[in-house]
């Protein structure tokens, strides 16, 4: 059993027991209460406690291997330049779809109450700073204080200036420093997994604390939920299609059958990696050169995250609106810029892995609470499913784009698709 079924798992047997013992014995919900929220909260420490340095070596590692890619040609150049266009695009779509999706259809005040009364951590908010203030904080003084304090947009400023730095010194000292971040993010990617596989046990605390103060209300908020970050996903994917149709010169028809078995690839395994055979042999099918396909799907795979920015952002949005965060222009801002850096940086990864270091920084940035994650995480192999949909359909949406003038004819084409 995967750990993403076996947490999902916890989840729903955490919420049923919690529901059923406020129901038939509530004189026993306090005491019970008292224990599991301590163990759902240390859990929910474990993971919080990797994100500081996993995402300033994801961003270190990120924008380096984005500098050495465009540095590596002309067309890997163009395609950097694209796909950061796109990841741009993805966050900004966010910032519009899920506040617009949430007032066609609202969580029910009773449940957002409910839910936010049961989860430890989040009674008090902090309030959306004046654009001044917000405006002279971009910059640390102090970036150890920074990151001690959440303030993930300040630390981001300083990795990123950081990154471009290593890019301009000496090549020896630039491959140690790049190699020492890819192994700081590699090993809290390990801890990440270690404190995952234990994940079901601070889940099933997690929940079973909802459970039994929020009642059956919980399930229709996590279902709500899914349903308005995977719509948020899903509009974003929908986008590649006619990118492809115009940005590639290719019939929608056409474009639709050969990405077919990628799509295929992509919900069984949700990774994008694992579909990157898929998609080259769509990408030849959709006459892509092997030439320009071999340099820019792995470059997509390894950079673009077409999906990652909106639905991070749509996670984030979603936390703050659940408990009564004002959102201005500033911080949405802010956000946007966040949601695209942290998800530029991610690995491909199945989203369980990734879930908490990619949203945290959204979250703290917003001035969301970072609490709730812990129980989303566990639900999001849904999510996860469209997001790896739209990514390996952004992947091919851009490849044609790119290759457009150099591709076989469309007769050749169709041969192909016939034989794969």
């Amino acid at each position: 059993m995967s750990p993403s079924t076996r947490i999902l798992l916890a989840l729903v047997a955490g919420l049923v027991i919690g529901i059923m013992l406020a129901g038939f014995a509530p004189q026993t919900v306090d005491p019970a209460v008292s224990i599991a929220r301590p163990l759902g909260q240390a859990w929910l420490n474990g993971l919080q406690m990797t994100i500081v340095p996993l995402v300033f070596a994801l961003l270190v590692t990120g924008v380096a291997a984005t500098a050495e890619a465009a540095q590596a040609g002309r067309l890997a150049a163009r395609a950097v330049g694209l796909y950061l266009v796109v990841m741009a695009c993805s966050a900004i779509a966010a910032a519009f779809l899920t506040p617009l999706f949430l007032d066609i259809a609202p969580l029910p005040a009773e449940s957002a109450a409910a839910l936010r009364a049961a989860l430890a951590g989040t009674e008090t908010m902090p309030a959306a700073p004046a654009i001044g203030d917000f405006l002279a904080g971009i910059v640390p003084a102090n970036v150890l204080k920074a990151s001690a304090d959440s303030n993930f947009l300040s630390m981001i400023v300083f990795a990123l200036i950081f990154a471009f730095a290593i890019m301009r010194i000496d090549e020896d000292l630039r491959v140690l420093l790049t190699r020492f971040f890819s192994a700081v993010r590699d090993a809290m990617l390990v801890v990440i997994g270690w404190v995952l596989w234990i994940g079901p046990v601070g889940v099933f605390a997690l929940a079973f604390v909802v459970g039994a103060k929020a009642g059956g209300g919980a399930f229709h908020a996590l279902i709500h939920y899914i349903l308005i970050v995977s719509a948020v996903g899903l509009v974003v994917s929908l986008v590649a299609y006619p990118l492809a149709v115009i940005g590639g010169r290719l019939r929608l028809g056409h474009y639709v059958r050969a990405g077919l078995p990628t799509q295929a690839v992509a919900i069984s395994t949700q990774s994008s990696l694992a579909s990157l055979p898929a998609m080259l042999a769509g990408a030849r099918a959709m006459g892509v050169p092997v030439a320009t396909a071999g340099v820019t799907l792995p470059l997509a795979v390894a950079i673009l995250r077409a999906t990652g920015p909106a639905m991070n952002f749509a996670v984030a949005i979603y936390v703050a609106k659940w408990f009564g965060v004002p959102l201005n222009a500033a911080t949405l801002a802010a956000g946007t810029l966040v949601a695209m850096l942290t998800s530029l940086g991610s690995v491909s990864l199945p989203g369980t892995v990734s879930f908490i270091g990619a949203i945290s920084p959204v979250c703290a940035t917003i001035g969301a609470p970072v609490a709730p994650l812990g129980l989303l995480v566990a639900v999001e192999t849904m999510p996860d499913i469209v997001r790896t949909l739209g990514n390996v359909m952004w992947d091919l949406a851009t490849t044609v784009t790119l290759a457009r003038g150099q591709r076989v004819s469309e007769d050749e084409a169709d041969t192909i698709v016939e034989q794969i």
